[in-house]
């Protein structure tokens, strides 16, 4: 059996963005959820830093390019939002790239453009 990574953690950060989803629904910018997500995470006592510089590794070699994660929690969960009709493909492969520049594990796709809130967990293999 695999252990899940973060098990906790992401539980209790997509138990977050639950809470934010049924409050506020689908249609609202992404800003509009991030700053929601951030006072649920205050609530939540989910350790986080919003909008934080990310620097990127090439080759073993820190580049001077970086890149904004809308929030890491825990000090080591890339959590990225969406408000789209779906998940997209390149949202996945965004994340994924994300992760593999900054050695994080895992990565949280979190859509909240649909009827229901969707998420995807994606590690960094």
């Amino acid at each position: 059996m695999t252990e899940i990574i973060y098990k906790e953690e992401s539980y209790k950060i997509i138990g977050a963005c639950m809470k934010v989803h049924a409050a506020l629904g689908a249609g609202f910018l992404e800003s509009v959820y991030q700053e929601a997500l951030e006072k649920q995470f205050i609530k939540d006592q989910i350790p986080y830093a919003r909008e934080k510089i990310l620097k990127v590794h090439f080759d073993g070699q820190e580049l001077r390019k970086t890149f904004k994660a809308d929030f890491v929690c825990y000090d080591q969960i890339i959590v990225e939002l969406k408000s789209a009709s779906f998940i997209h493909i390149d949202n996945i492969a965004q994340t994924k790239n994300y992760l593999k520049a900054t050695q994080y594990k895992l990565g949280l796709l979190v859509n909240f453009g649909e009827k229901s809130l969707t998420y995807k967990r994606i590690l960094n293999s």
